[in-house]
């Protein structure tokens, strides 16, 4: 528990994991997770590898990106350069 820091400690295999994701996602108990392995890159990059098809699997995790930067992905218009005019 005091590893969590407060926070969501999930534990089990990567079908364990997901399905818990989505549960609290779909029940709009959450719309997104930081994910914070207690070690890296080892457990951040077997979430990657084991969690994250899962998850993209359901629809619940892109796979492509529209754009480059976050508003691209947003679908939000770049606002005037107030430097310019």
């Amino acid at each position: 528990m005091a590893a969590a820091r407060g926070h969501l400690l999930l534990i089990g295999t990567p079908l364990m994991i997901a399905d818990t994701l989505e549960a609290w996602f779909r029940a709009g108990a959450a719309d997104g997770f930081n994910v914070m392995p207690p070690f890296f890159p080892g457990q951040f990059d077997d979430f990657v590898a084991s969690v994250v098809p899962l998850l993209q699997e359901r629809g619940l995790f892109r796979a492509d990106y529209t754009g480059t930067t976050l508003r691209d992905h947003l679908g939000l218009k770049r606002p005037a350069d107030r430097r310019t005019g």
